[in-house]
């Protein structure tokens, strides 16, 4: 037998053996913290398989940022961005240090998607569309073999300090060395994200933070709220109140729904409020004018009247107040629209300075899981490794993303949560 031959057969055993031991991996939700962790465990040598029970991959990705995916923050300061996170943020600083906001934008701009930086320091792909970042991921799957199973969902999980296999509704069982469950909370329900993983994740021994709808608009009850249905505020201060104490306050930008409040500060406080409201009867006031004091605002109200002596108060307000706002301002102040500028009251102008500098609108709940961006809650955060992912409670199951009980503000802090606890988990897969 001569030496050529011999290294041949030797070279297709080799290969034999490494397909034989090569670690079986099983990755449960296609959404970008499930693409990334099955890329990175498939290209550090494992062989692996992407479970979606939706009929393509990231359905929940390609509707984040408005359509344009908010891919990530500006914020390199490791410290500054945990901090988004609230308590929870230390979780992320080992998860942060291994892939980074600049190691996201590189992992990106490297595959051939440029990306920009807007308003508040939020990442977006130069094309402005998510369905370019989500070809991104897909690439990369295919780039190293990720073997991608739609339409399957998980029905139960069989094992206890070692998960022994998945079976999914359609009967089929997947046996894996590893398991990565990535399949995200409850918020956007139509988008497969119905919160079933975690009963399953209960009776595997986990401890489940209680769920909630966060980054989510505001109930009120108020009827003139829905006249102002679409009206968008810059540049306002709406703080919340319980008891007439304050309890926090946000400046920026807001919008009227048909039903209370959204837009980017409701959004961010949302979750807080969302605790608030569990104490008892809660208040919403609204600082159209932040800039000035109220005396202030009153000598500039005052200053314009005395242009227009003659001219009816429903007519005086243009210079002051988006043109929606102004007659449900005139009907809560209770002053005659068709009065006088220079026949109204002191009185009357300290009820009118009351509604710009304060209008109240009472809180009754949070919008539900089906308009919540996020979920706050999840996975208990002590029961998972921050350095690796790996559960301390299940010995083969990894945790990446918003199955964690783990949530930040708008602006793109909730994508780099799963990009870097997604790339964590699948780059110790085979540790």
């Amino acid at each position: 037998m001569n030496t050529p031959f011999l290294f041949k057969v030797c070279i297709i055993m080799l290969n034999i053996a490494i397909l034989f031991y090569m670690k079986k991996v099983c990755v449960i939700g296609g959404g970008p913290a499930g693409m990334m962790s099955a890329g990175k465990s498939a290209e550090n040598g494992a062989d692996v398989i992407l479970v979606e029970k939706n009929n393509r991959l990231g359905v929940k990705l390609l509707i984040t940022g408005k359509g344009r995916c908010n891919i990530t923050n500006a914020e390199n300061n490791p410290r500054n961005l945990t901090e988004k996170f609230g308590v929870n943020g230390k979780f992320m600083f080992s998860a942060l240090s291994r892939f980074s906001v600049e190691d996201v934008i590189n992992f990106f701009e490297s595959r051939g998607l440029k990306t920009k930086v807007e308003r508040g320091a939020r990442i977006f792909p130069d094309t402005d569309k998510s369905q370019d970042v989500l070809e991104v991921l897909k690439d990369y799957l295919i780039e190293n073999k990720v073997k991608v199973l739609l339409n399957s969902e998980v029905k139960s999980i069989i094992g206890k300090k070692k998960i022994e296999k998945i079976v999914l509704t359609n009967g089929k069982e997947i046996i894996a060395d590893e398991y990565i469950i990535c399949t995200g909370g409850k918020s956007y329900p139509e988008t497969g994200s119905n919160g079933a993983i975690f009963n399953l994740l209960k009776k595997l021994g986990h401890q489940i933070v209680k769920l909630a709808p966060a980054l989510v608009p505001i109930i009120c009850p108020e009827k003139f709220v829905k006249d102002l249905e679409g009206l968008s505020l810059k540049n306002v201060d709406i703080s919340i109140w319980q008891n007439n104490k304050k309890k926090i306050s946000r400046f920026g930008e807001a919008i009227f729904t048909n039903v209370g409040l959204s837009g980017p500060i409701i959004l961010d406080m949302s979750k807080e409020v969302g605790q608030i409201l569990e104490q008892g009867a809660t208040q919403l006031k609204i600082d159209f004018k932040p800039a000035l004091t109220e005396i202030e605002l009153d000598k500039r109200i005052q200053k314009d009247w005395q242009t227009f002596t003659n001219k009816d108060f429903k007519n005086s307000l243009d210079s002051l107040l988006p043109q929606k706002l102004i007659p449900v301002i005139i009907k809560l102040s209770n002053i005659d629209p068709n009065k006088k500028v220079n026949s109204i009251t002191k009185e009357e102008r300290k009820t009118l300075l009351k509604l710009l500098k304060a209008l109240e609108l009472n809180i009754i709940n949070l919008d539900g899981f089906d308009k919540a961006i996020i979920t706050t809650g999840g996975v208990k955060l002590t029961e998972v490794d921050p350095k690796t992912m790996r559960s301390k409670i299940v010995s083969n199951l990894f945790l990446a993303g918003e199955v964690l009980d783990l949530d930040g503000p708008t602006g793109g802090y909730n994508l780099q949560v799963a990009w870097s606890t997604g790339f964590v988990a699948g780059d110790n897969i085979n540790n």
